[in-house]
């Protein structure tokens, strides 16, 4: 219809009309990837992230521009992407290796590393179509780790699979970044992306808002998906002028306490830790007035010491009435990762009938049982009602473990329950 009839209008003197809507799954999104580089791409359903990456191993063609690759491209798009359901597992190892440019050699010299990481018993023999979810992801990322691509693409496939294959998979982007590969890594998962990636990318409509720090990237994003209607536009927009800039921009700072904090020469309070990356939600039926870390006089501390015991103190009100309320707080480490964090009530219960009006104070305990080093607290207000965030702030907080004897642990939590007990025996 749109190629004839617009054609004929035109001849007849009438005005063509336009019988399609444009869309852009992309529009105007530009990256470059460095050798050994691992790159995160989040971004709410619908923003664009699978199409860019099916555009980089070449199942799409980009309708302007160009997408320029080095090396040997493996992708993890889809379940099973790529695998004939009716050919045994064994069978489809060698097609889909075949298809990676793996010569029957270098196959058969694989083999044998590919099942065993994959782990799938005497299904390898069987046809595809009766694996579950879980064994496909397991052999179809096994046939693209182990051939040792240039660049793999990693589209929430790991999100299939117990913990201990999880575990496996990521020890093995970890081998494969340490021998110069690149990975892009796309993940709903802020841990993940931020553990696991150098830089980050936000994509919301085909658009790219914003590229940097994974942790910085992750909390823009966390405020974009929470974001009121009136306020999104607003932050798009923020987003994009910042990332012309080249870097992230910081957000407003929480709302003063209501306590005084510890004072005198043995006071653990130092005005200088100030968090830079404090993010604060739109208020959505609940606000945070304060959050607070208190030691055991009460009294307002951030350079705590370790296995000593402290509470996380949120005050604030609710300005309208809800049901299924739950509250939560979390730690941080320096890179993001959350260490440890506490809901009340327990996963699986709620708060009922919560009435507008209502202020609240709630203290969640913590034994710090953490190394030296600098760390932040974030809390926010949860329902199971719409909008489920009804107010969060992210990097709340910052506070610092005091100096600790020498110890034989390491990592970021101390669990050594007694000094390590040593034999010898002669030879």
């Amino acid at each position: 219809m749109q190629f004839v009839l617009p054609r004929l209008q035109s001849v007849i003197g009438q005005k063509p009309r336009c019988y399609f809507r444009e869309f852009w799954a992309l529009k105007d999104v530009s990256l470059e990837i460095k050798k050994g580089e691992t790159v995160g791409i989040i971004g709410r359903n619908g923003s664009g992230k699978s199409t860019l990456l099916q555009m980089i191993c070449g199942t799409l063609n980009p309708t302007f521009g160009k997408v320029q690759t080095n090396g040997r491209v493996a992708a993890l798009l889809e379940l099973g992407s790529g695998f004939n359901p009716e050919f045994t597992g064994r069978e489809n190892v060698y097609l889909n290796a075949a298809i990676l440019g793996l010569s029957q050699d270098e196959i058969k010299a694989r083999f044998d590393e590919i099942t065993a990481f994959a782990d799938i018993g005497d299904f390898l023999e069987q046809p595809v179509k009766s694996y579950s979810s879980g064994m496909v992801v397991r052999l179809a990322f096994a046939v693209q780790a182990m051939v040792d691509p240039d660049i793999l693409v990693v589209d929430e496939a790991l999100a299939v699979g117990d913990e201990k294959f999880q575990r496996k998979c990521f020890a093995r982007l970890e081998q494969l970044k340490a021998r110069g590969a690149s990975i892009l890594f796309v993940s709903h998962s802020a841990p993940t992306v931020i553990e696991l990636c150098d830089r980050a990318f936000l994509l919301d409509s085909g658009v790219r808002l914003l590229h940097g720090k994974p942790s910085d990237v992750v909390r823009a994003y966390q405020k974009l998906l929470y974001a009121p209607t009136e306020e999104h536009r607003q932050l798009i927009q923020d987003y994009c002028a910042v990332d012309e800039a080249g870097e992230v921009a910081r957000s407003d700072s929480v709302a003063e306490n209501d306590l005084e904090p510890a004072k005198g020469a043995l006071a653990s309070f130092d005005p200088g830790l100030v968090p830079e990356t404090t993010t604060v939600y739109p208020v959505q039926g609940a606000e945070i007035l304060s959050i607070a870390i208190l030691d055991q006089e009460s009294r307002i501390v951030n350079v705590l010491h370790p296995n000593e015991a402290y509470q996380v103190q949120m005050t604030g009100r609710f300005l309208k009435d809800f049901s299924g309320v739950y509250f939560g707080v979390h730690i941080r480490s320096i890179s993001g990762a959350v260490i440890t964090g506490q809901r009340h009530p327990e996963e699986g219960s709620h708060i009922e009938n919560v009435r507008a009006g209502t202020s609240f104070r709630i203290r969640f305990s913590f034994r710090m049982a953490l190394f030296t080093g600098a760390y932040f607290i974030g809390a926010g207000i949860w329902s199971t009602e719409d909008p489920n965030c009804a107010h969060r702030i992210i990097d709340a907080l910052m506070f610092r473990l005091s100096h600790t004897d020498k110890s034989g642990s390491f990592g970021y939590v101390d669990l050594m329950s007694s000094e390590p007990s040593l034999e010898w025996a002669e030879a």
